[in-house]
């Protein structure tokens, strides 16, 4: 039986409620805490839950504490995820590591000098979509992947999200925002980058906010680009063109990620969820692959307006925390993650500076999922489907 660790949660905006929700369906995993700058956010979280609220600086320092969650905002997360490793405690962040990569590298060796596990989101390559990608391109289905695409786009966050303004800001927009998806996946698929080269653009200086919320009808002043593309380079040689965009009123991509190898092509699921079907394409036929016998991936989430999606956030922190009790690396680790933000800012650096840039950095491809190591991480008792939150 796999040990439960205490857990805390540092931070009670937008996306705490998933990983609160979530954490039932994950044995290691047992939400004790939260915390939160706003104090009448986390003790409404807390009392939601069945958690302790405390201040973030007691959340940190607690005693009965083994790992906290990191759900802060992206220009908080170094700071935070390094005063959570100074506590003595596992730590696990929201995407990106952080917003340098003198920070990553910080984190990755205080974690490692201390003896302690550290994880990143996205976790979503754990999902059965992934994992059954993987699976295929292991097995030698594609030949040798040569090239390739992997596309997101969409007209921004202000139709949707209640404070879009950090979005637009530098240290944000689309690269770094939904980036950390897209390139985890590929660097899960085809392993690490050698070097990208990029341009930028910005459509509008500012953006409306039409969520519902207290920003409804404020504007954002845009200080960073919206739109990117990119050509990335792997170390195994295959190229794919990745871009991204906040710009987009619609689009003709039907699949996010598309890979092309020497004996056939794969269509792979959107990165941003858990659960979907890969497309195998060769010689004159086309194979389906779902996802739903694989460990997570089952479309076990409805949305509010009745989508079903597969959705096991918290699956980077349970696979963390098991990595801690069987002395292995996480496969969302910090190493893994600080490759995907070297990537990423090389990205956002081509743009300003013309030019191809090298990515210094390596780094293995993560574990593939099995079958094994999954039972270990869903608890007895796991909740089947979430519906819609109230």
């Amino acid at each position: 039986m796999a040990r439960q660790w205490n857990v805390g949660v540092l931070g009670c905006g937008n996306i705490f409620d998933a990983y609160a929700r979530l954490s039932a369906v994950f044995a290691p995993v047992k939400l004790v805490a939260c915390a939160d700058l706003n104090g009448e956010a986390a003790a409404a979280k807390a009392a939601r839950y069945g958690l302790e609220a405390l201040a973030p600086d007691a959340l940190i320092a607690h005693p009965g504490i083994d790992a906290i969650i990191n759900l802060t905002n992206p220009a908080s997360h170094a700071a935070t995820t390094a005063a959570i490793l100074r506590a003595g405690k596992h730590a696990y962040g929201e995407k990106p590591l952080a917003l340098t990569l003198a920070d990553g590298d910080a984190l990755v060796a205080l974690a490692d000098s201390r003896g302690l596990m550290l994880a990143s989101a996205p976790d979503t390559f754990l999902g059965g979509a992934q994992q059954t990608a993987r699976r295929l391109i292991d097995e030698g289905r594609l030949g040798t992947v040569k090239s390739g695409s992997a596309h997101f786009m969409n007209h921004g966050m202000e139709r949707w999200h209640p404070n879009p303004h950090p979005y637009y800001q530098r240290g944000a927009g689309p690269v770094l925002d939904m980036g950390p998806y897209y390139v985890s996946a590929l660097v899960n698929l085809l392993g690490p980058v050698r070097r990208v080269v990029a341009l930028a653009t910005t459509f509008f200086d500012e953006r409306l906010v039409t969520a519902d919320g207290p920003n409804r009808g404020s504007r954002v002043p845009v200080t960073t680009p919206t739109t990117s593309q990119a050509l990335l380079e792997f170390r195994s040689g295959a190229q794919i063109h990745f871009s991204v965009s906040y710009d987009n009123w619609g689009h003709g991509h039907r699949n996010p990620i598309e890979l092309h190898g020497t004996l056939g092509s794969l269509m792979v699921p959107d990165p941003n969820y858990f659960a979907g079907v890969a497309e195998l394409h060769g010689d004159g036929e086309v194979q389906r692959f779902g996802s739903e016998g694989v460990a997570f991936g089952q479309d076990n989430w409805i949305e509010v307006k009745g989508t079903r999606i597969g959705n096991y956030r918290g699956a980077g922190v349970a696979d963390m925390l098991d990595a801690a009790e069987h002395g292995r690396p996480p496969r969302a680790s910090g190493r893994f993650a600080r490759h995907v933000l070297e990537v990423l800012l090389a990205i956002i650096e081509s743009a300003e500076v013309g030019r191809f840039v090298e990515i210094a950095s390596t780094t293995d491809r993560p574990a593939p999922m099995t079958a094994e190591d999954a039972a270990r991480l869903i608890a007895p008792d796991a909740p089947q489907t979430f519906a819609p939150d109230a």
